[in-house]
């Protein structure tokens, strides 16, 4: 069998974090919702059952979570230093589409995410 495309997904990840522009934000905080998909070749993982022949998924979330414990005020800039992060520390990651979303939004809308998406290759 080939494996002509192989994902790791994480959906709906919920962190509470303190990103946004204004200083009450930065201040009290609120919960961030992060969708991720990462292309990376696991046909060996398929075969062997061993982790070393794909990514560990806490190690990926541990990544995520450290870069959502610094303070930005843009989603772009928190969403951009994750994307990074995860491409420095995993070599293996051939793409990444990153969903960050912020619930209940401080704007005067009735909005239950706002946020931003990219899309990166190695």
């Amino acid at each position: 069998m080939l494996i002509t495309e192989s994902n790791i997904t994480f959906k709906q990840m919920r962190i509470y974090a303190y990103h946004g522009v204004n200083p009450q934000e930065r201040l009290t905080g609120a919960y961030f919702y992060i969708d991720l998909t990462i292309s990376v070749d696991f046909q060996k993982a398929l075969e062997s059952d061993n982790l070393k022949d794909t990514i560990n998924y806490a190690e990926l979330y541990h990544c995520i979570k450290e870069e959502m414990a610094i303070p930005s005020q843009l989603l772009e800039h928190a969403a951009g230093r994750i994307a990074k992060r995860l491409f420095d520390n995993f070599p293996t990651i051939k793409n990444i589409k990153l969903t960050l979303t912020k619930e209940n939004p401080p704007m005067g809308a009735d909005i239950q995410h706002t946020g931003v998406e990219i899309s990166a290759n190695r």
